[in-house]
Formats: structure tokens, C-alpha cells, sequence
């Protein structure tokens, strides 16, 4: 972030879109009081942000009770952004960034009732089949189909619920060689802004060559990359 004493900077703005901040955090609308406790934001500066907020539609404030929410006009430039998002560019470039990591292919598949689709490659050297190309549906067994039973279809469970609950909560997937012998993979979910399961990015490559625990240092880079990937596709961390 710039320097606040910055000419490039407005302050205001920037205190304006940390009150949307808090209220975009709340279960619940919230009073006058809540907020400005939260912000620190004397009471006479916060009535001037609030009625900004309210007259460009970014805040509502019921009159009946006086709490505030969230305004429509927020809906409306989320579904503007939405309908500019584009997944698959966004990932691409980690596609490579993470096969360069260990030299490993790099799947990503998008959702489908079928199960997830592989819908871009990044080839590592010295890896020639890797047990899937674009537009193959990936197998229930192999760490995508994990993620996809974890995540998406929770009645296709070909293995035992404790499985998929850890992965469910590690937001990770293993699989030994499920597709073609000595070749293994690792698996994650990319998330939208409302935790919906966008995409899945799979790992590919010999087994001695990937994690196979959430221990390893290779799984918490894959999992700070899912981080990042899913921040960019709106999804609040």
C-alpha cells in the first residue's frame, strides 16, 4: 500500500472502504455504535461517511431500526466484476508457476455434473503421459475426483466419509498412481467469493516427486497458492 502521506493516496477513500469492510464482515446489520467502535472513527466524521455511504446506495440504513447493511449498489458492481472474471486466465500463469516449482505437469479442471474436466495443461519435461489430456473427465479415484466428492457431489462416495471429511478440512487431496503406474498426484480446490468450488489444480507427476502428506513444505506452498488463487477470484480469506 502506498505511503498515506502520499499525494497518489486519499485517505478518505480509504477509511470509507474499510467501514464497507466491516460491514461486509458482520452476520448481522449493525447500529451506529458497533461501527464506530469498531473504526475508531469519531462520531461526527462517521455520521458524514455513512450518509456519503447511503446517498451513493453502497450502505442501506433501516429506518425502522437505524442499523445499517450493505447497499444494492454493491450487488450491482459484484456482478459487473463477476461477469469479467475470467478463471482460466487468472490461473494459467500459477499452472506454470507451480509445475516449475518441482518440474510437475499442472492440471486445471472446471466443474461439471460429469466430474471435474481438464480444460488446461502445463507439461513438465521429461513427463510424456501423464493419464489425461483436455477434455478428459478425471477419474473419482485420482485426486481431483477427491476434491470434486469432497466438495461438489458429496453423493458419489467411493471411499470411506473419514477420507473425505480430512480433505474437506485440509483442502487438500493425495492419490497414489490412480491413473497410470509410478505417476501420482495432488490435488486443491480454487474457490469463488462465495466458496463455491470454481476449478480444481492438480499436481502431476512420479510419486518420490510429490507430497503425500499435509506436512510436507510442498503441500503449504500448494496450499499459499491456493490462497492467492482464490483471493484473486474473489473469495474473502
Amino acid at each position: 500500500m502506498a505511503d498515506k502521506k502520499s499525494k497518489d493516496y486519499i485517505q478518505s477513500l480509504d477509511t470509507g472502504i474499510k467501514i464497507l469492510n466491516v460491514l461486509q464482515k458482520s452476520k448481522s446489520p449493525m447500529k451506529f455504535s458497533e461501527i464506530q467502535q469498531i473504526t475508531s472513527i469519531t462520531k461526527s466524521n462517521l455520521y458524514k461517511y455513512m450518509n456519503t455511504l447511503a446517498n451513493n446506495e453502497l450502505v442501506y440504513r433501516n429506518p425502522a431500526t437505524g442499523e445499517y447493511h450493505l447497499g444494492n449498489q454493491l450487488i450491482q458492481l459484484g456482478m459487473s466484476a463477476m461477469g469479467n472474471l475470467d478463471s482460466l486466465a487468472i490461473v494459467t500463469p500459477y499452472l506454470q508457476e507451480i509445475g516449475r516449482h518441482n518440474n510437475n505437469t499442472v492440471l486445471y479442471s472446471v466443474i461439471t455434473r460429469r466430474g471435474p474436466v481438464v480444460t488446461k495443461i502445463w507439461h513438465a519435461e521429461g513427463i510424456l503421459n501423464i493419464g489425461a489430456q483436455i477434455g478428459t473427465v478425471l477419474p473419482p479415484k485420482s485426486s481431483s475426483g477427491k476434491i470434486f466428492a469432497a466438495f461438489f457431489d458429496e453423493t458419489q462416495k467411493e471411499y470411506e466419509d473419514e477420507e473425505l471429511n480430512k480433505i474437506h478440512n485440509q483442502q487438500i487431496a493425495f492419490a497414489a498412481e490412480p491413473l497410470i503406474p509410478t505417476i501420482s498426484s495432488v490435488s486443491f480446490p480454487v474457490f469463488t467469493f462465495n466458496k463455491e468450488l470454481e476449478g480444481i489444480i492438480s499436481v502431476i507427476g512420479v510419486k518420490d516427486n510429490l507430497p503425500d502428506s499435509v506436512e510436507s513444505p510442498d503441500t503449504h506452498y500448494l496450499l499459499e497458492k491456493q490462497k492467492e488463487i482464490s483471493k484473486l477470484l474473489g473469495l474473502h480469506l
